[in-house]
């Protein structure tokens, strides 16, 4: 069988593949035979450099030697175990996240993904206080399960709704601000002062948590502005209230840190719980976590946590996320990225949003950004979905993969992409734009 037969086989057969957060009839996947590193090949032997980290995962890029190996390593001894039992591979990743945890975080929960991180973190935080409610922003996405999507702000979560307790507030956003604002400063302000006025008018005693992207992803990527998140702990204290952020998608090295709490307001705010899944191990193994302050891991010393899976720190995925973390960290994956975003992506954005005035915004940090696309950059009106979906395509038939979400284009590559090939994005990104503006 030829490798163009491999191809039209796997076109075939995804035929019979129910996709998520699609239109079943309305599919036109590229079907991709492999990958290594910043690129990927479909069957045909085509490549394309990979700028979407396909769900914005792949952080130490594709195919890691050292993580394959310590998978198949891993298989070969031990393929899986309970999780009541005690396993050295799933100790030693424990051990290694909390090393990038912030201070008095002194156990980890692990899942199989960022949801049910999200789902598990809702759980501590109301039975650590005995309250019910959880506020999150309107734009925000914490995952596809019960409690995280109703958590979640967009209009995925409407046809969702089932779950209780959960309130809804605006977050800072300055481009696109709801508070009338002028500043970062006068962002932060309002927003926070709202935010007040939410918690007084709920109830502070009846509302557990506060979850919070520490960095917005999939709404935006919207860095918050200055002293947010600072505010937000000092409310969420004065209150009782425990501060959740989600760093699923911008944790691990995507902001150009460890966790994206490590490079807002100077890494001085400290939460009550952090969930994480992605970067982690880059996605080669399903998992994720909750990353927990000991005051909430004392309560459960003698009260049973109502809470399990049956693949909790499942071997395969222990292995590949001790060894991603150890390769981060001894090839100075993080610190590229903090380099690429601020010596190269950052200024590269910045000057194509200076000759395209479709792009009305760029953001971002690390290999974490977002071009916020416009048809009046005075007016700053989104482009609609039908331009966005042309770009894409346009950006794929030139070898270019990206992640779109509504009249944005998000720039998030892995953590290991090159000066060279962000070169290579940057050029594409200018030909298309300057093709789509002129009709």
């Amino acid at each position: 069988m030829t490798d163009t037969d491999l191809g039209a086989e796997a076109l075939a057969l995804d035929k019979q593949v129910f996709h998520s957060w699609s239109a079943q009839a309305h599919l036109n996947p590229i079907a991709i035979a492999r990958g290594q590193g910043s690129r990927l090949w479909d069957h045909a032997g085509r490549e394309y450099l990979d700028f979407s980290s396909q769900m914005v995962n792949t952080n130490i890029g594709h195919s890691h030697p050292k993580v394959v190996a310590a998978i198949a390593e891993q298989a070969a001894e031990l393929a899986t175990i309970a999780p009541p039992t005690a396993n050295l591979v799933r100790g030693r990743a424990v051990a290694e996240i909390l090393r990038h945890a912030p201070e008095g975080f002194t156990k980890v929960f692990l899942t199989n993904g960022g949801a049910d991180a999200v789902e598990n973190a809702i759980r501590m935080a109301r039975l650590h206080t005995g309250r019910d409610k959880v506020l999150s922003t309107y734009r925000s996405y914490h995952g596809n399960t019960g409690a995280a999507v109703v958590a979640t702000g967009d209009w995925r979560r409407i046809p969702n709704e089932y779950a209780r307790g959960h309130v809804h507030f605006f977050g800072p956003f300055p481009y696109r601000s709801e508070f009338w604002s002028d500043s970062p400063e006068q962002e932060t302000e309002r927003a926070l002062h709202h935010l007040e006025r939410v918690i007084l008018s709920e109830g502070p005693n009846s509302i557990a948590a506060i979850l919070l992207e520490t960095v917005p992803g999939t709404a935006g990527v919207i860095v918050p502005p200055p002293g947010y998140l600072t505010g937000v702990r000092e409310l969420a204290t004065r209150h009782g209230i425990m501060l959740v952020l989600d760093e699923v998608m911008a944790g691990f090295g995507r902001t150009g840190h460890w966790l994206a709490l490590d490079g807002v307001d100077g890494g001085t705010v400290v939460p009550d719980l952090v969930t994480f899944a992605k970067g982690v191990n880059s996605g080669y193994v399903p998992v994720g976590g909750v990353m927990i302050s000991e005051p909430i891991t004392k309560t459960f010393d003698d009260t049973v946590f109502p809470g399990g899976l049956t693949y909790s720190g499942h071997p395969l995925a222990a292995a590949s996320i001790l060894a991603a973390l150890r390769a981060m960290e001894s090839e100075g994956i993080v610190a590229n990225a903090n380099r690429i975003g601020t010596d190269v992506l950052g200024p590269g954005l910045r000057a194509l949003a200076e000759k395209h005035p479709i792009i009305g915004e760029v953001r971002g940090m690390g290999v974490f950004w977002a071009l916020d696309l416009v048809t009046d950059p005075q007016a700053r009106t989104p482009a609609p979905p039908a331009t966005v979906g042309a770009i894409k395509a346009a950006c794929a038939d030139r070898g270019l993969l990206v992640f779109a979400a509504e009249n944005r284009i998000h720039v998030v590559p892995p953590c290991i992409v090159t000066d060279d090939e962000v070169a290579q994005a940057l050029a594409i990104y200018d030909e298309v734009f300057t093709e789509v503006e002129a009709g």
